[in-house]
């Protein structure tokens, strides 16, 4: 019922997963051809856990090689999950802490509205990017990992990976999320804290 309550939220409210990424500025990455290597990104949730995603760089070039650029280089650790809905996702990876934040550079939407073809279904378990409701290319560094399923986002956000270890990791930090409102704002001093993003290659 919660899960129901939330994606229902979520559509009669218009809520949309974005970040605060500004329109000017914006950059799209290159890949690196490095579809071939298989990629797990460790997120470190203190006090939770870790969650373990496989990176579908096949699928989302793109989009994997900007987050597992941003691990290698440490932008991650000590950032914050600051939105979080139970039964929906959890969305985090933003410097600032509030949704509005960015790594500086902006890379392009690999997802169908924006003509790039993406099989990747946002079921429980997938991890996305968020983006600026106003640009399909404005996604930066902010992701979420879905609690539940939740198809009314296919197709418009760049599904990149699937947790293959630690969603009762997921469930624990959605559960016990105590947000303000009802777009899944966790104050400050109560986000979860992502200890290291430890990329592995295979």
């Amino acid at each position: 019922m919660k899960r129901f309550i939330s994606i229902l939220l979520v559509l009669v409210l218009g809520v949309s997963i974005f970040t605060g990424c500004k329109k000017d500025d914006e950059s799209s990455a290159e890949s690196s051809n490095n579809s071939d290597v298989t990629y797990y990104a460790d997120i470190v949730i203190k006090e939770y856990g870790t969650i373990t995603v496989k990176l579908d760089a096949k699928t989302a070039p793109i989009t994997v090689e900007n987050f597992v650029s941003l691990a290698k280089s440490g932008f991650y650790d000590g950032l914050t999950f600051h939105r979080i809905m139970e039964g929906f996702m959890m969305q985090g990876g933003d410097p600032k802490g509030n949704g509005t934040g960015d790594s500086g550079k902006r890379i392009k939407g690999e997802f169908a509205v924006n003509g790039v073809p993406n099989n990747i279904s946002h079921k429980r378990g997938v991890i996305s990017m968020a983006r600026g409701g106003y640009s399909y290319d404005s996604a930066s560094c902010q992701f979420f990992i879905m609690h539940a399923d939740a198809p009314t986002l296919d197709g418009q956000y760049a599904g990149f990976g699937y947790v293959t270890s630690g969603m009762d990791v997921v469930d624990a930090v959605c559960t016990s999320a105590k947000p303000t409102d009802n777009n899944g704002t966790i104050p400050k001093a109560e986000q979860p804290v992502i200890e290291k993003i430890t990329i592995r290659e295979e």
